[in-house]
């Protein structure tokens, strides 16, 4: 059965504090959220506060470094140094005063959730400190991986679903849900100094990375490259459908509700022809409104079966995951999971005779 969180352990306050930030912080994720069953909206709430209080705290600091005349020098490196700090102070049960940090420390401990896991995210944003760049797919796929794959696969946990098909598609919808973002930011992050968009993609098209940075200017060849990034997220949405599938019938509407939102970003940026330089894409709250009463509705239908392993950036969560495992819990899940696909197989079989008798 899985642990679930109990508020009782938890104090109100802290609670407050967290679903405030996850209200005020992501509009889709919050819409999402209120379709998940009670027993997950607030560990899910406590987990998107300590991201999204590391993310600011992270951007923050990166824009002291830069900001001229400042006089600011190493903040980021600081922050990331504190950041650190507080997740040991965390899993160490003795949390920081902070009360994400408080409610934080609560879930990791009730739903063993690995470390290694916040810790790939805390090392995605030493990579934005540090303004790493991404020559290829791979290597912007490896950054998806560390600040969405790794929220997924935390997600799944707190849903008790260790197994590592549906981890990997966890992932998979993670890093999805990443390269809409960055297929929609592509102008206000080049504005900020910042570029996530494959740099072959781009040279490939004739466009000089350093030279869109510098002057960011929409054009075919930038669309282009933004719509193929586009290609690649729906590829990870097909896939990350069987995961949904796979998890608890009450927890379905509410990740699929989340599917559903960060795609319509992504046909937004579409609409307008991949131009996310001059304006930002948004979906209306009316919209929201439809997608999440279709995301009800269609969580129930049955989706193909994908066994396809993790994507070579996101094995290190998967493996995160399987290695926290007692050794007879391991075996247990593998051997579930290997007995279940073979009564599908069985019952597909059966089935294709039944049809073929006529």
């Amino acid at each position: 059965m899985p642990r679930l969180f109990n508020a009782r352990h938890a104090d109100a306050a802290d609670l407050a504090q967290c679903k405030a930030l996850l209200k005020g912080g992501s509009r889709s994720f919050h819409a999402a959220s209120r379709i998940l069953p009670a027993s997950l909206h607030q560990p899910a709430g406590a987990v998107y506060a300590f991201c999204r209080l590391a993310d600011d705290e992270i951007d923050n600091a990166i824009d002291n470094d830069a900001a001229p005349g400042s006089g600011a020098h190493g903040d980021a490196k600081a922050a990331l140094e504190r950041l650190r700090r507080r997740l040991e102070l965390a899993y160490a049960g003795s949390p920081s005063a902070h009360p994400v940090d408080r409610a934080f420390a609560d879930v990791v401990k009730r739903h063993d959730v690995p470390r290694a896991l916040p810790e790939a995210l805390l090392e995605g944003f030493a990579w934005d400190a540090e303004g790493r760049r991404y020559e290829t797919l791979s290597d912007v796929m490896a950054y998806a991986a560390r600040v969405a794959g790794a929220v997924g696969a935390i997600m799944a946990v707190l849903m008790d679903r260790r197994e590592s098909v549906t981890l990997a598609r966890a992932c998979d919808l993670g890093c999805a849900m990443q390269l809409s973002n960055i297929a929609r930011d592509v102008g206000e992050d080049a504005r900020a100094g910042r570029l996530y968009l494959p740099r072959d993609w781009m040279r490939a098209e004739g466009l000089d990375p350093e030279a869109f940075l510098a002057d960011p200017v929409f054009s075919p060849a930038l669309a282009r490259v933004v719509l193929r990034l586009l290609d690649e997220a729906e590829a990870l949405y097909r896939r990350a459908d069987a995961g949904i599938a796979a998890l608890p019938l009450a927890c379905r509407p509410g990740i699929f509700a989340a599917r559903r939102m960060y795609a319509e970003i992504g046909h937004t940026v579409r609409l307008k022809g991949g131009n996310s330089v001059e304006s930002r894409a948004v979906v209306s709250g009316r919209r929201k409104l439809a997608l999440l009463a279709q995301s009800v509705a269609l969580s129930v239908v049955p989706h193909r079966r994908v066994t396809a392993q993790a994507l070579p950036e996101t094995q290190f969560l998967v493996d995160a995951v399987q290695d926290a495992l007692p050794p007879h819990a391991a075996l247990g899940r593998v051997g579930f999971t290997l007995s279940l696909f073979a009564r599908l197989d069985q019952r597909d079989h059966e089935i294709g005779l039944r049809a073929a008798r006529g």
